[in-house]
């Protein structure tokens, strides 16, 4: 890992890496580093948009420290002749009003399979820097990337998820037992109310929190946001 920034304001030290070709960001306390917990961004979004830097900044006010990666073919990294095919079907099937639900996974399933390697290796070397216990906090892509990431990675002990389909996810959200708290729109226009209720079900989970909130797919309530840096204190405890 080779830090190629750093800038500190309002208590939070922001430092930009590279890991090998892949790009990303660590946010920790000025006044020491946190319990650690890995942020999915988004599809078609990187590793500073706002709703990263938004919930970093959450993390790092209650004392964690906060990690993101860009996904491959995301933010600084180039896309491949398959990236721009994919991504153009979904933006003609949105076009269209076709769904999207199956691009989306067979998309997000092919770029997990190249992001989960990338974040063992990045954890391996983000816990020199944080040592101690770990979450993962991904919503929508972040949780096709998140679930196969948390069912090989003992080292993640809680994790904020939801906003995906179930299907290339249920068999692997059946071998995760650590606490989830999973967000859902009850009216959300891509991903079936049914699916997201099945998927949340596959979760092995002894502890799990489904909310479900009234509204489409982009109107997750903020409030959801601070809910989960409040699961991850319960959970992995602050300083």
């Amino acid at each position: 890992m080779y830090f190629t920034s750093e800038t500190s304001a309002d208590g939070l030290v922001e430092r930009e890496f590279t890991l090998g070709d892949v790009p990303g960001v660590l946010w920790t306390p000025s006044a020491g580093p946190g319990p650690l917990v890995l942020l999915g961004h988004g599809g078609g979004n990187h590793k500073k948009h706002p709703a990263m830097t938004g919930r970093a900044g959450l993390l790092v006010a209650a004392g964690f420290s906060a990690a993101v990666l860009d996904a491959p073919g995301h933010g600084d990294r180039p896309r491949s002749a398959e990236d721009d095919r994919e991504v153009a079907l979904m933006q003609e099937a949105m076009a269209t009003g076709e769904p999207v639900g199956p691009i989306v996974e067979r998309y997000n399933g092919d770029l997990a399979a190249r992001a989960v390697p990338e974040w063992q290796a990045a954890l391996d070397a983000l816990q020199d820097e944080v040592p101690g216990p770990v979450g993962y906090w991904g919503i929508n892509m972040g949780t096709a990337i998140g679930v196969p990431l948390i069912a090989a990675e003992p080292r993640i002990k809680a994790a904020a998820l939801g906003q995906f389909w179930p299907s290339t996810l249920v068999d692997l959200a059946k071998q995760i037992t650590i606490p989830i708290e999973f967000a859902m729109q009850w009216d959300d226009e891509h991903i079936p109310r049914e699916g997201a209720l099945a998927l949340f079900d596959a979760f092995a989970s002894p502890e799990k929190t489904l909310h479900a909130n009234a509204g489409k797919h982009k109107q997750l309530p903020r409030f959801e946001a601070a809910s989960a840096v409040r699961f991850f204190s319960r959970h992995l405890g602050t300083p």
